[in-house]
């Protein structure tokens, strides 16, 4: 298993990007073609890893280990620290319900003492060492060689994860020491698209002439608070986004949307759209088709799977299409009719 940043250049490549994501079949190490995919998963704290197809076939990548589910393959990130900046990195553990950031105050947590940055200094004295701090007259040891964090007093055992924080700056990691120039302004590429399903089963991007927020406002919201929420108004009525369950609630009448946020890279959108992961299933004449919202009234899509798939490879995920229930048990690979009982691939 080769770590992150080992082996890391002292440039920044060619690219401007501070991150590359590399593989080894132990004779060479390769970049990975469109790793920015590879990053903006990485940088998610739910997500346990990613399946990206290469010359190998498919390959399983583990977040949390940095390896690969596949026997003679090894990957690495390396990372790039331009002078002047340092790597902006968020401490995250995961509660009964969500990955939560040290720092933040969740709706019926207190705020615990220490943040990201503390964290990450302890780290950087000692990656294997272990330190205790408090929230309200609880005591915690956070330990880095085992990344859990126990509660000295229950011993409740948590796990924990560091992951870099993606920008929306040319897919930046590093957050600047020195107060950026007035000119500095946000480019089209890399930036997020915020999008909502829409009534016909297309998802349809907020547009600040419709909304009180476009994409643009609702990143640097989503940026401050991952874990909070946002109020706005689209005409008469009021609604809720909620970024952790990431849907749009209808305060009135309360109807509920599914939102989804994506990498907009302009003109290499449709390149690099090939590299995400498609979730399919044997229709009855053996014809394998692609999740699909809005096809035969089905109430996930591709994406919506790959989400569920990361926070749990090994779990189950139900649904439904036209009438029917479904179960779709990705230990298996298989789906079932909860209705019939019946199991497709």
């Amino acid at each position: 298993m080769d770590n992150e940043d080992e082996g890391g250049f002292q440039e920044t490549p060619v690219s401007g990007k501070h991150y590359e994501w590399q593989l080894s079949d132990g004779h060479q190490w390769l970049k990975i073609d469109n790793d920015h995919v590879i990053e903006t998963h990485y940088c998610q704290p739910g997500a346990k890893g990613i399946t990206i197809n290469t010359s190998h076939g498919p390959v399983f990548i583990d977040f949390d280990k940095l390896q690969t589910h596949n026997t003679g393959l090894n990957v690495h990130r390396l990372s790039f620290v331009p002078q002047g900046q340092t790597q902006d990195v968020g401490w995250y553990f995961r509660d009964d319900q969500l990955w939560r950031e040290y720092g933040s105050q969740g709706s019926t947590m207190l705020s615990s003492s220490i943040s990201s940055r503390d964290i990450e200094h302890q780290f950087t004295l000692n990656p294997q060492g272990a330190f205790t701090f408090t929230v309200g007259s609880t005591s915690y040891r956070l330990d880095f060689s085992t990344m859990t964090q126990t509660n000295c007093i229950t011993g409740l055992c948590r796990n924990v994860r560091r992951r870099p924080k993606f920008t929306s700056s040319t897919g930046s990691l590093y957050s600047t020491l020195v107060l950026p120039s007035a000119s500095s302004s946000q480019p089209a590429d890399g930036s997020y698209k915020w999008e909502f399903m829409g009534d016909e089963g297309e998802w349809t991007e907020y547009q600040a002439h419709i909304c009180s927020f476009d994409s643009t406002a609702i990143e640097t919201q989503y940026q401050l608070n991952p874990q909070g929420q946002l109020h706005f108004k689209i005409k008469r009525y009021s609604y809720t986004l909620d970024f952790p369950r990431m849907c749009q609630v209808n305060n009135q009448i309360g109807t509920t949307r599914t939102v989804r946020r994506t990498l907009n890279y302009g003109n290499q959108q449709n390149s690099s759209s090939s590299t995400m992961p498609r979730w399919q299933f044997q229709d009855i004449g053996g014809i394998w088709k692609d999740y699909s919202k809005g096809y035969r009234h089905c109430s996930i899509s591709s994406q919506d799977i790959e989400l569920q798939y990361q926070q749990n490879p090994s779990g189950i995920m139900k649904f439904t299409a036209k009438n029917f229930s479904y179960e779709l048990d990705f230990s298996a690979m298989t789906q079932r009719n909860l209705s019939t009982c019946t199991a497709s691939q």
